[in-house]
């Protein structure tokens, strides 16, 4: 009986199609109408399947200075828990895809979402720095799954015309859930530290256990998918992608050239990828299609995707960064939050309503402009600048990171389609490969040049600063002043008033630095909406002199 039961549990349930409603790829759901309610359930779990995968990895990284503490961590052991989760997440879609085409969706589900649950509570009991990386790992690969089950069932949720207004729905509810992470997370630190975190980690993948469980998709089409070398690909491609997103994710802190171990690493990864590729180049049924992803459209959707990753960590890092610099935190940047998520989701409903499959390089080049513009105004901040000041500008970004994902899945997912379904593998492994390496990338790349210049910066402020100068000498005088009621020594004092001004040229620098970021930010996006506009530009006279031949662009 127990048998019987987990049977009908994991199984999916035989249901008949018409030809239109059929599912378009295997692996992926069928189609059917469904009632209003019906399509309320799945917008509903969507939304929930969205938010719990996009949480997974913010509520971490969001708080990863109260964490260190909490858990006794120093910076580089912390660092590994953003980390964990990017080495699993970038290359799992790999073999979930074929996953759900040789066991369809019911199981890919549920295993995957159990797993997660086990893990989160296992932590929970027994804790430490070794199982937090493990939790970050599974909560990786769960993040992917639950990811893909959010895309389907906010598809579910829309007619048959609205489809792909639906991906780009599906594909823009995570990027919410870094600013939601911000404006809640506090109050869970203040209740009890990390285990709230985990706690709520938890009661997530338990709801969204419960609601796949009460609402199944539509079964998906099944077929033998799996073949051995797959596995030995999976295996070089999974470890070379990991060993460069711990290189990415721990460079910046251990710095690049004193931890031999990144070279190492790097040395390493570099003939597991090659071996991968190289296996893939030869093989009839690949996972990689090499000869595609090599081709000119896919190698500059990459390079785009790449630098909007990149761009889009002037958010994340950037400004975020400069504004607790200067003291805020978390707390106090509630109302900055609340901005960028109402801005996020602004940009995700616009991306859906505005959505132009002919057209879909357009919304890419927007939000790279806006990012170039909100950058350049922002690097002209002071160390008197405040949230209040970047509301425009983050708002503008929070548009632009979630007005451009949903066109970019789509550009490279019709160019896929075109030549084959055997190709959707191939593209879907790229573009999480883009998203999860290119922002970690993005914060590496704009820390490691934030913490060279603020070097340079505080070097040159020292420089200036003479004992002997007036102003220095009354700021000196100022600083001890401040702490003549609590310090008697009047060497005491002196040596106060000393590190208080030291402790504001530091400040200084770190702004002065931040801005030179902002700059390099807005530069390159500035380059890259103009190579965008190019291509386009290039494409529209291509077409023309084609038209005008008579001939086929």
């Amino acid at each position: 009986m127990l048998v019987g039961r987990l049977k009908r549990f994991f199984v999916e349930e035989d249901w008949t199609f018409a030809e239109h409603e059929r599912p378009a790829l295997p692996g992926s759901p069928a189609s059917p109408e469904h009632p209003v309610a019906r399509r309320i359930a799945y917008a509903a779990i969507g939304t929930l399947l969205g938010i719990t995968g996009g949480l997974g990895t913010a509520l971490v990284s969001v708080n990863t200075t109260a964490l260190q503490g909490s858990l006794g961590l120093d910076p580089a052991e912390i660092a590994w828990l953003p980390t964990a989760y990017v080495m699993t997440n970038v290359s799992v879609n790999l073999l979930l895809i074929k996953f759900r085409q040789q066991f369809g969706l019911r199981p890919f589900a549920m295993i995957f979402l159990g797993i997660y649950a086990a893990l989160t509570l296992a932590h929970l009991f027994v804790h430490g720095f070794g199982s937090a990386i493990a939790v970050r790992a599974a909560s990786g690969m769960a993040g992917a799954a639950v990811s893909s089950l959010a895309l389907y069932y906010i598809m579910q949720a829309l007619p048959a015309k609205w489809r792909l207004k639906g991906v780009v729905i599906g594909i823009g509810i995570p990027q919410c859930a870094t600013p939601l992470a911000r404006l809640f997370s506090p109050d869970l630190l203040a209740a009890s530290e990390w285990r709230t975190l985990y706690l709520f980690e938890f009661g997530l993948a338990l709801l969204c256990f419960a609601a796949v469980s009460l609402l199944r998709l539509p079964p998906a089409e099944r077929r033998a998918a799996f073949e051995p070398l797959d596995f030995v690909t999976f295996a070089l491609f999974a470890g070379a992608l990991a060993l460069v997103a711990a290189v990415l994710g721990q460079g910046r802190i251990l710095w690049w050239t004193e931890a031999s171990w990144l070279g190492w690493a790097l040395v390493l990864a570099i003939p597991m990828l090659a071996a991968a590729l190289v296996i893939e180049h030869g093989r009839a049924n690949p996972l990689l299609n090499t000869r595609w992803l090599g081709s000119a459209d896919i190698v500059r959707f990459t390079i785009v995707t790449i630098m909007a990753r990149v761009v889009l960590s002037e958010q994340t890092y950037a400004a975020v960064g400069l504004l607790n610099v200067l003291g805020q935190n978390n707390d106090q940047l509630r109302p900055l939050f609340t901005i960028i998520l109402l801005a996020s989701i602004v940009g995700v409903a616009a991306s859906a309503i505005t959505l132009n499959v002919e057209k879909l390089a357009h919304p890419v080049m927007l939000s790279i402009g806006l990012v170039a513009i909100a950058a350049f105004v922002d690097s002209h901040s002071t160390s008197l600048t405040r949230a209040p000041e970047l509301y425009v500008t983050q708002a503008l970004i929070a548009f632009a990171a979630t007005f451009f994902l949903g066109p970019s899945l789509l550009f490279g997912m019709t160019r896929a389609l075109q030549q084959g379904s055997g190709h959707i593998i191939s593209f879907i492994a790229l573009f999480g490969m883009i998203n999860s390496i290119g922002g970690l990338g993005g914060s590496a790349l704009l820390g490691t040049y934030q913490s060279i210049r603020e070097k340079a910066h505080s070097a040159a402020i020292v420089q200036t600063i003479d004992p002997t100068d007036p102003i220095v000498t009354q700021r000196l005088a100022a600083g001890s002043a401040a702490v003549g009621r609590v310090v008697g020594d009047p060497a005491l004092r002196s040596a106060e008033g000393g590190a208080l001004l030291s402790q504001t040229a530091t400040r200084e620098a770190n702004v002065l630095a931040f801005d030179d970021t902002f700059r390099l930010i807005a530069l390159l996006a500035a380059a890259t909406t103009a190579y965008l506009l190019f291509l386009l530009i290039r494409r529209g006279w291509r077409e023309r002199r084609a038209a005008a031949a008579g001939v086929p662009a």
